[in-house]
């Protein structure tokens, strides 16, 4: 490289041809390379070289773009400029090609090519000095006098005066300091126009002004242009001196100088960054947040503004300060506090759950009397369909607040709820902050749909998580891991909604008010449907109640015989399926009476003889069945019950109440006991205890095994099966229905067929209270049951019933299994000794 003392390039330099970008020397600028020369020289010369002098290529600009890259080569400009390629990357996205970093060392001239193929090498001839930019400053030009002297000071001069414009504490301009004191002045132009705004087309003509006094002719207007332009700047900056610092420190904000990334002073983008800024810093103060909220944002701005644009943690913290600005600090909604409005508006809206309106009600009651009381924390808990759900929706609308639905049924991790920390990529806020910014204010109805549900995984708890939400002691300062500074949801009222407690976390179901919301009766289905279902199915299928009509004894029919559940989904299917199936016929009628497709339908006419039906249809039970076929629920019970050996008991299910039959049988044996129908432990105890109770008893009862013996299961083996043996049934309701049922197959005697009971039993013969005594009483009222034997501890649980159920059955409130026995047999079941009262105790103090 070096010859006679002065630094040479290389004779011989291969060429990269570039289509945009200017490479002046003395600047380092990056270059995709893609087209096929370009990348042949990159994988032979850059990347299988050994020695510095690989390194160093030659840079051809203002050639043609290399998307139309032809096999011949095109006219190359008559100046390049030779560079030593710092850095090259390969990338496959979004289609292979290299990034070169490249330092510009001198111009060159092309004096002949050498070859095209498969890259282009040229003989070239060196035009600059290499030593110029690598040897401490000299004063070589300005000891000359004349022109060249004077066109060389001036340029000092406003180079100095653009850099006393600037903020020399930005690393950029203080680079750009240390550079103008050290290099010479002959290297001046292709610098600083490298480092100033200017086109590529004036860029090309500094790379062409061989001469030295031409290069300072072209480079200094350029110079002189951006210092008028950021005086125009400064000008309209005039507000305060830190306005005008700051727009300095913006205007050299997008890049470093030589030897790294150029900087550009484009007054119009930092002007609108600087406008931003101010607008970001009036909107956090106006959000109106606690202090120590506004501290952490301020101190987040602060950093904000001292960043550079390029880096990463600038979008992230910019899109921080958004959402803080934009979560209801203070911004509440106003509650409407009419009592009388509220009760008819949750009666217009929802048919019976006179227990979830009430507590509303009260609500509102208590709101009136203290303006600031804490949002209450209610969990609906019943079986789906019955409204739990739309009831929350109502609730919002009756107090006139948002209201915000948050699916939490297969959440298994606890970012969703709390969200995550800032550290991460891609961190954003958990639901419960990303709802608060949805509905814009602070005292929203929140409604956790599903909180049975919640999973658990690996990335924690999301039931843990909501311990600190739906605590009224604590909801106060909830602290989201992204926001991480405390937000007060104390305004908020939470309803969740569950099926079931039983898969609810004990310490979160402790934090919320539990309200039952049982199932319907067969009364309340009726009103519902003709309240609510029928004319909302009609309205989703374009038909009026001029042309469906559908009796409330064809309501009932579907209610008893086409569903089984506790809600109204079911029912509102069906209604579905009965209006599609009048659809048909109206559309029928319509395009037959149409006289635009009388042509089309002639034959037709002529075959079926159809006329337009006649308004409105009406369903009756003959329609019913040709449109959703034969009914697949029948009352069976009292065909059921015709044999020994059967008894008819009620379960609870989150479903709702149902009805289930126990049956046994016996045959010779050994004395064992078979239990069948997917039972869990609890059932299978049950059993064993009817079982030991009964062999206890059996002399008192005159019950006998097969052969007459007074053991029931001397030389017998007992079969006890639960039906529906894909349902697993668990659960400590069923012990009297056991007992009821062995009774009657070692006694031989028929249990009434219009009896159903529940209850759990002890070894000494009492009945102990369940649950769910209002799902399992509609149950038998469902299933046409005409007398319910219940625990007496549950005559309280009565009360919740429908005044028409009470009135329709019987009740048999039992203390102890004798009770039940004579309650479940036609003429009682006597024993030996008749009622034997049980021994008295008496107190000794």
């Amino acid at each position: 490289m070096s010859s006679g003392g002065a630094i040479q390039i290389p004779s011989r330099l291969p060429l990269l041809l570039t289509h945009e970008g200017v490479l002046l020397p003395g600047s380092t600028v990056r270059f995709s390379v893609d087209s096929p020369r370009n990348m042949h020289l990159v994988k032979n010369r850059l990347l299988r070289g050994t020695s510095l002098k690989s390194t160093i290529i030659g840079l051809i600009p203002n050639t043609r773009d290399p998307e139309h890259e032809a096999d011949d080569l095109p006219t190359l400009h008559k100046v390049g400029t030779a560079g030593i390629a710092v850095q090259v990357v390969g990338s496959n996205w979004p289609k292979p090609h290299y990034t070169l970093l490249i330092t510009g060392l001198c111009r060159f001239s092309v004096t002949s090519l050498l070859k095209e193929r498969p890259f282009v090498l040229a003989e070239v001839e060196q035009l600059d000095k290499l030593e110029q930019y690598t040897s401490p400053a000299s004063d070589s030009v300005t000891t000359e006098d004349g022109e060249l002297g004077e066109l060389s000071q001036k340029f000092y001069q406003a180079a100095l005066q653009l850099l006393g414009m600037l903020d020399m504490s930005v690393p950029v301009v203080a680079k750009f300091r240390r550079l103008l004191d050290s290099l010479p002045r002959e290297t001046l132009p292709d610098v600083v126009a490298s480092m100033i705004r200017t086109s590529n087309k004036e860029k090309l003509q500094v790379l062409d002004a061989v001469s030295l006094e031409e290069r300072f002719k072209k480079a200094l207007p350029m110079l002189t242009r951006q210092i008028e332009g950021l005086k125009l700047l400064q000008k309209t900056r005039k507000a305060s001196p830190d306005n005008e610092k700051r727009v300095s420190v913006l205007s050299v904000r997008k890049g470093g100088v030589f030897p790294g990334r150029q900087f550009n002073l484009d007054e119009d983008d930092e002007d609108e960054d600087g406008d931003d800024m101010l607008s970001l810093e009036k909107r956090v103060h106006a959000a109106n947040m606690p202090e120590a909220a506004l501290r952490v944002c301020l101190k987040e701005l602060k950093r904000l503004k001292k960043m550079p644009q390029s880096m990463p943690e600038y979008a992230l913290t910019r899109n921080y300060l958004d959402l803080m600005v934009e979560l209801p600090w203070s911004k509440s909604s106003k509650d409407r506090l009419d009592i009388q409005a509220a009760r008819t508006l949750l009666n217009n809206d929802h048919y019976a759950m006179d227990k979830l309106k009430r507590r509303v009600l009260e609500y509102l009651a208590v709101r009136q009397l203290k303006a600031s009381l804490k949002g209450p924390i209610l969990c609906f808990v019943g079986p789906p369909g019955v409204g739990k759900t739309s009831v929350g929706r109502s609730i919002a609308r009756t107090l006139g607040r948002e209201f915000h639905r948050i699916a939490l049924g297969g959440v298994c991790d606890q970012s969703d709820i709390r969200g995550h920390r800032r550290t991460y990529v891609g961190s954003m806020p958990g639901r419960i902050i990303n709802g608060l910014k949805t509905v814009g204010v602070n005292n929203p109805v929140f409604l956790l749909d599903e909180v049975d549900k919640l999973g658990k995984s690996l990335q924690g708890d999301p039931a843990a998580a909501l311990l600190e939400v739906l605590d009224p002691e604590q909801n106060h300062s909830f602290t989201d891991h992204y926001l991480n500074v405390a937000f007060d949801l104390s305004q908020v009222l939470f309803i969740a909604t569950a099926n079931t407690t039983a898969t609810i976390p004990p310490a979160l179901l402790d934090r919320m008010e539990v309200l039952q919301v049982p199932g319907y009766t067969q009364e309340e289905k009726v009103e519902i449907a003709h309240r609510h279902l029928i004319p909302n199915q009609l309205e989703q299928h374009g038909l009026t109640p001029q042309q469906l009509h559908i009796p409330q004894d064809t309501t009932l029919d579907i209610i008893t015989r086409y569903t089984r559940e506790a809600g109204v989904r079911s029912l509102e299917r069906k209604i579905g399926t009965i209006c599609r199936a009048v659809a048909v016929r109206v559309a029928e009628g319509h395009a037959l009476s149409s006289p635009d497709s009388a042509p089309q339908i002639k034959e037709e006419k002529r075959e079926s003889k159809a006329a337009p039906p006649e308004m409105p249809i009406v369903i009756d039970h003959v329609a019913l069945k040709d449109i959703l076929g034969p009914p697949p629920y029948e009352m069976e019970v009292s065909e059921r019950l015709t044999l020994p050996g059967v008894a008819l008991g009620l379960a609870w299910t989150p479903l709702g109440g149902e009805i289930m039959f126990v049956e046994a049988s016996r045959t010779e044996g050994e004395g064992q006991l078979t239990l069948t129908g997917q039972l869990g432990d609890v059932m299978k105890e049950s059993a064993h205890l009817a079982i030991s109770w009964l062999r206890a008893n059996a002399k008192r009862y005159e019950l006998t095994n097969m052969g007459g013996a007074p053991d029931p299961l001397e030389g017998t083996d007992i079969h006890l099966h639960f039906p529906a043996g894909a349902v697993t049934k668990d659960g400590p309701s069923a012990g009297v229905t056991i007992v009821t049922c062995l009774a009657s197959l070692f006694s031989g005697r028929l249990v009434r067929s219009d009896v159903a009971m529940t209850g759990e039993i002890t070894l000494r013969g009492l009945v102990l209270p369940v649950g769910g005594i209002k799902d399992k009483v509609l149950a038998a009222h469902r299933a046409g049951v005409k007398c319910v034997i219940l625990p007496k501890r549950n005559e309280k649980d009565l009360e919740d019933l429908p005044a028409n159920v009470r009135a329709e059955l019987d009740f048999v409130s039992a203390v102890n299994l004798e009770e039940v026995l004579n309650a479940a047999f036609d003429g009682g079941f006597p024993g030996k000794c008749g009622g034997r009262p049980l021994p008295q105790l008496m107190s000794k103090l």
